[in-house]
């Protein structure tokens, strides 16, 4: 846009500059008023699905977190270990309160076997032929069809075994090069053995099932064979081919994760009502679903200052309150059946003036210790149709790519570029505007100058002619 004309004729003596910006501002005025205030208020839109979009995806993350399998968030019971670095409990929604010694002997194992140790020339052609690898009584044969480098050999058995749980390296020893195989299944039985065939012969054969020494240059298996876990409960000695146990006690899953120490004393495993668990789950619940209602309402609800009313960015647009209409629709159902059906029987309550939750303790207590819903909330929240997913599933509509929420912020930014080519046209307009009417009054100025001379000329003319008829 071109800058303000400040000139004063010289012919006329009038302000060119200040008539054109006066009259160039007059004609601009209405156009830039009403694209200025819808851009404000098309802006405003914007930010504003942007932050109900930023606020969904909190909530449908806090849903989530809440709502993992792999969660304890809503279980009635929950697991202290007094040990860690020997034994970690976690309870499940069938446990049953309770105490229980636990001594670690020792932990489940895996395997690990190296091949003979091989020279330069060895390791750089192993011939064709095919592996048999070992495990378990499950055979899985890995094909070498040319004649390969040892590395070259270790990536096709990592290419084959692949999810099966053996992994294979090389290490370089004083004896030479290694192919070591090592495995992430543990337990009793476990030990890998390889057996070659056709050019390969017997190079990389391994016996699984005996040790190597350390200064052998023989195959076998390195340190100890693979073992189960050994360890007692209460007394009472069981074994385990993982680490990981989950069907010693009921309910109850055990990570053993280091032997314990000689005359040590047993790790105490208890199992308690998960109270405070719960009630922190359903206060995240709740603070998680009030942001979004704050947010609604800070975005719909225009204030009043004196007489004067200002909307809010989102006043009169139905797409907030129909998203809160679907949440609030799922938070008021019941489902059928007997026992926690409700919310409200858990002490989670409305406040009819601003729409927003919160827990009552007395009630959620009674609820715990008298009517025993404990175990019943993880079902009533994490269900096959469960809270957490008809609420996911209410505002998946409005969040999703291609949702009533994209739509509206592509609806937006059309907006935004029409109103951008707009002030792009009336800054064009306004620019030939100016220097139009620039151009018209510099011509009438130069005209008036023009007269002004021919006027003095005349003038001139005059006084020279009553000067000589005085002088006569």
């Amino acid at each position: 846009m071109a800058s303000p004309i400040t000139s004063t004729g010289i012919g006329s003596g009038l302000k060119i500059g200040e008539m054109v910006t006066a009259l160039v501002n007059a004609e601009k005025a209405a156009k830039q008023n009403q694209i200025s205030t819808q851009s404000k208020i098309n802006s405003s839109s914007v930010t504003a699905v942007g932050q109900l979009k930023s606020a969904l995806a909190t909530f449908q993350s806090s849903l989530k977190a809440l709502g993992d399998t792999a969660s304890t968030a809503f279980q009635a019971f929950s697991a202290q270990s007094s040990s860690e670095t020997t034994v970690k409990a976690s309870a499940a929604s069938d446990a049953v309160a309770g105490s229980y010694s636990v001594k670690v002997t020792n932990l489940a194992t895996s395997s690990k076997v190296a091949s003979a140790a091989m020279d330069a020339t060895q390791v750089s052609a192993i011939p064709s032929g095919q592996l048999t690898i070992t495990q378990n009584g499950i055979d899985t044969v890995v094909t070498l069809g040319s004649t390969m480098t040892l590395q070259q050999v270790r990536d096709q058995i990592n290419t084959q075994m692949q999810g099966k749980g053996i992994t294979a390296n090389i290490v370089n020893d004083a004896n030479g090069s290694r192919l070591v195989l090592g495995s992430t299944t543990t337990g009793l039985g476990s030990d890998i053995s390889v057996k070659g065939s056709g050019g390969i012969g017997s190079l990389l054969d391994i016996d699984g099932t005996q040790k190597m020494s350390a200064s052998a240059t023989g195959a076998g298996t390195i340190g100890e064979f693979a073992t189960d876990a050994v360890f007692t409960i209460d007394g009472l000695e069981l074994t385990s081919k993982k680490n990981v146990v989950e069907n010693a006690i009921s309910g109850l899953k055990l990570e053993l994760t280091g032997a314990t120490p000689a005359n040590g004393a047993a790790t105490t495993v208890t199992v308690a009502s998960n109270t405070d668990g719960l009630k922190t789950s359903l206060q995240s619940f709740i603070d998680s679903y009030n942001t979004v209602v704050r947010l609604v309402d800070s975005l719909t609800k225009g204030t009043m200052s004196g007489t004067t009313y200002t909307a809010a960015a989102l006043t009169g647009d139905s797409t907030p309150k129909n998203i809160l209409a679907a949440i609030r629709k799922e938070i008021a159902s019941s489902s059928s059946g007997e026992g926690l059906t409700a919310l409200s029987q858990l002490g989670i309550m409305t406040d009819q003036k601003t729409g927003t939750l919160s827990l009552n303790s007395a009630t959620f207590n009674d609820a715990i210790n008298k009517k025993q819903f404990g175990t019943q909330i993880q079902s009533f929240f994490t269900g096959d149709n469960g809270l957490i997913k008809r609420l996911d599933k209410s505002v998946e509509a409005y969040t999703k790519a291609g949702g009533v929420l994209a739509l509206r912020e592509s609806s937006l930014g059309k907006v935004t570029k029409r109103l951008e080519d707009e002030q792009d046209a009336l800054d064009r307009r306004i620019e030939s505007l100016t220097t139009s009417l620039t151009k018209k009054y510099n011509a009438m100025d130069l005209v008036v100058a023009q007269l002004k001379a021919t006027g003095n000329n005349i003038t001139s003319i005059f006084e020279a002619m009553n000067a000589q008829k005085n002088a006569s």
